[in-house]
């Protein structure tokens, strides 16, 4: 037999050796589109992270714009803000500590100017706001960051005002931000010579300079490289972006990065743009190496070749193993019969002596209620007692219905069904069970889950067998729910058990329902459960499928027909 083994491993290993040049050519092609994938996928990685730094670093400017505008209208009286002179102290204070700020002004209700103090005095101190944008948006939100707008003074600003509640009205303190420092900022995010950034508003309009071709309040535009075709590319439309976006475009033939990302508190979107022929340079250097790689490809198509046949070879052994071991198997599933019939027996022989405990029990609760016994100290201890005697009768019926149900004849039988009450039965008969490995069940059923007619003792054994699996596959601490709906569409009945247990691969998954096959240990199962359980379903009209996930548990859904 071993000599056998070895001219097997011998032609295969040969006959993948003699075709290497198709595998050579494989390798080589694979780990270019490889390497691209892994490096293109870090790129956009580096960009998500870039635009989201870079954007975290607008948003503390902003708060800090917030917070300092919140301060001083916090800390100070109305009077106070409203003599210009202590305004402007105010406002010396603030621009000495940052050069971010243009101008200031407390604005009453009638949107007036109480004071000012700034470069436009003549142009603002007489102006009015109550009809702009941004003076109805702070009464309502009582904070708002407007986007860059002309206004008064025509030219391009943008203001951040907090409102402020007077005794008998509210106010308004309005800053005036510097737009080179939310420029300065933005442009920090350029890296290479064809790098660009910048925020834009709704309507796709710019909130900052770009680097190449656009002004504030215009579109911004992509500008092709020197030497190829020249021109002008519109950007997309990037406004109203609620996530973070990172994705590779070609925009009339202009292959670009974009990176975008949404400013809290505003109605802003930072954009970054990156030429994928810097920061995929890189993969230029990589095409050189595809002639080592084919050097080295004839060894790595050795290797694979040796691995493959190894492979191979053991699974050639394992049948073997597997089809010694078939006449066990076989002799296991007997037994199980057996085991089954056995227990039909001693259910029907408990049931006996169960009826003359119920009636004995009965018996002496009559006896209670004599007017002899009714006087007795202990009476109430009595009935205490015969009142636990019948609900261990009860439970005990119910374990030997259970049993009945589980060995009762394969051939399909036509009877009323509640599924819940059926799902509720047969989980209690594995409650203890599942208990003391620490498993806990939980239930999901369906209201509207209607009665099907359907062969009940071997729909109950088909969920046995699957609450079994369950904990054999959770082992110690986990949780298996059942659950059942109804689809109205096909007239069906959906139960589903799932468990939190180790899983399986695609490969168990393709083999799960074949005879004899098991994923459990050597001499912990036959393969045949869910062999039967499949027939059984096919037999009564359904469907049993499964899904799962190694690590994260397994799903088997059973579907049947109502009627």
């Amino acid at each position: 037999m071993e000599r056998n083994y070895t001219r097997i491993w011998w032609q295969h290993c040969l006959a993948i050796i003699g075709f290497s040049v198709i595998p050579l050519l494989v390798v080589n092609i694979c780990l270019y589109l490889l390497f691209n994938y892994l490096y293109t996928d870090k790129v956009s990685e580096n960009l998500h992270s870039r635009v989201e730094g870079r954007r975290d670093t607008v948003d503390l400017f902003l708060n800090e714009r917030i917070a300092q505008i919140y301060t001083v209208a916090h800390t100070n009286t109305i009077e106070e803000l409203a003599n210009e002179e202590n305004l402007g102290r105010i406002f010396a204070t603030m621009h000495a500590k940052s050069d971010s700020y243009v101008d200031i002004g407390l604005i009453d209700k009638e949107g007036n100017h109480l004071a000012y103090v700034g470069p436009y005095y003549e142009v603002l101190k007489t102006a009015n706001y109550k009809d702009k944008f941004w003076f109805n948006a702070v009464i309502a939100h009582g904070v708002f960051i407007s986007d860059i707008f002309m206004g008064y003074r025509n030219f391009p600003h943008f203001i951040i005002a907090v409102l402020i509640q007077g005794k008998n009205e509210p106010y308004i303190l309005r800053l005036t931000i510097n737009l080179k420092n939310l420029d300065d900022i933005v442009q920090r995010a350029w890296t290479g010579s064809q790098s660009d950034s910048f925020i834009v508003a709704p309507s796709n309009l710019l909130q900052t300079l770009p680097r190449f071709g656009g002004e504030y309040l215009n579109a911004p535009i992509l500008i092709r490289p020197a030497g190829g075709e020249q021109g002008s590319v519109p950007y997309p439309d990037f406004t109203g972006l609620a996530t973070t976006r990172v994705e590779r475009r070609t925009i009339e033939g202009l292959d670009v990065f974009l990176a975008a990302a949404p400013i809290k508190n505003t109605r802003w979107v930072l954009v970054i743009k990156e030429s994928p022929d810097e920061i995929l340079s890189p993969l230029t250097e990589g095409r050189k190496w595809m002639l080592l790689c084919t050097g080295l490809g004839l060894a790595a198509i050795c290797t694979g070749a040796v691995l493959f046949t190894n492979a191979l070879l053991a699974r050639i052994k394992e049948g073997d193993r597997e089809n010694a071991t078939q006449s066990d198997m076989l002799l296991q599933a007997n037994k199980m019969i057996a085991l089954s019939k056995m227990a039909a027996g001693v259910a029907h022989e408990v049931n006996n002596p169960l009826a003359s405990i119920a009636e004995s029990a009965g018996w002496m609760k009559d006896l209670l209620e004599t007017e002899e016994l009714q006087n007795s100290e202990n009476v109430q201890e009595f009935r205490e007692s015969i009142d636990k005697i019948e609900q261990h009768v009860v439970r005990a019926r119910k374990v030997i219905q259970n049993l009945l149900g589980f060995a009762r004849r394969m051939e399909p039988a036509k009877e009323k069904i509640s599924v819940n009450e059926l799902l509720d039965e047969t989980i209690g008969f594995l409650d203890n069970e599942a208990r003391y490995v620490n498993i806990r069940m939980e239930k999901n059923y369906a209201d509207d889950v209607p009665v099907i007619t359907s062969d009940l003792s071997q729909i109950q054994q088909v969920i046995l067998n699957l609450l079994n699996n369950a904990i054999d596959a959770i082992g110690k601490g986990g949780v298996i729910t059942v659950s059942s709906r109804y689809l109205p569409k096909t007239e069906q009945v959906e139960i589903a058990v799932a468990d939190t247990g180790k899983g399986m691969s695609e490969a168990e998954m393709s083999k799960i329902f074949d005879p004899f096959f098991t994923t459990k240990g050597v001499g912990k199962g036959t393969g045949l459960g869910l062999s039967i359980s499949y027939s059984i379903i096919e037999k009564l009209g359904g469907k049993i499928s499964v899904q799962s996930e190694l690590g994260k548990g397994t799903t088997f859904t059973l579907t049947l027909p109502k009627n």
